[in-house]
């Protein structure tokens, strides 16, 4: 009989992390200033998007719209990059709170990885509701993966990746805002790919 192996894998936020905010990105198009209020702001996820909902009612912002503004967007400098490389290493799993219909133009142009993500209620081109996974869906995913025999090294920027972060093996803040660095002063924070391909490949070692 064979003894257990236990094997790594990294999951990572997308948004902020490997593309823009999706959110900001439409902020500036509409000028709804509005808009730009994320994760980074608003840890209570529900009262993020009920707001942001709010707002796409009140200005009659369309689902076509939106689409527009995602096709536009590339990932960030050196994403791409960074991610090949990752996976070539190990196995990567995207964990993200953004929806399936703006998650796939950007997964096109990161090489298709994997990701777990949330489903928007669309009716008359008009953003009209969400479904969310399930509650705290991202560290839910690291007990899983864990349950799995895997050790999980995770990487994201806000404030809804903090459970994730901290529940993995090893957790890294990513271009995290200054507000979240300094709550969360136990997770290390870096700002370079390079760093954080460094960092993430000694803690799957």
């Amino acid at each position: 009989m064979t003894g257990e192996t236990q094997q790594a894998i990294v999951t990572l936020d997308l948004e902020g992390v490997l593309v823009p905010e999706i959110w900001i990105a439409v902020a500036e198009r509409t000028g709804i200033d509005g808009l730009r209020r994320t994760t980074r702001d608003e840890p209570d996820y529900d009262v993020l998007m009920r707001y942001r909902l709010d707002l796409l009612a009140e200005h009659g912002l369309t689902m076509t719209l939106i689409s527009d503004v995602i096709a536009g967007l590339e990932p960030l400098p050196g994403a791409a990059a960074f991610l090949a490389e990752l996976r070539r290493r190990t196995q990567v799993v995207i964990l993200s709170d953004t929806f399936e219909q703006f998650a796939a133009p950007l997964m096109a142009q990161l090489g298709w990885p994997a990701i777990l993500c949330h489903t928007l209620e669309i009716a008359d081109d008009r953003i009209v509701g969400y479904r969310l996974r399930m509650p705290d869906p991202k560290r839910a995913a690291v007990h899983a993966l864990q349950g799995l025999n895997y050790r999980v090294v995770a990487a994201g920027d806000s404030y809804n990746d903090t459970t994730m972060l901290l529940a993995a093996d090893a957790g890294f803040l990513f271009h995290a805002p200054a507000n979240v660095v300094a709550e969360f002063p136990q997770l290390p924070a870096l700002d370079h790919y390079d760093e954080l391909l460094e960092r993430v490949t000694a803690a799957l070692a």
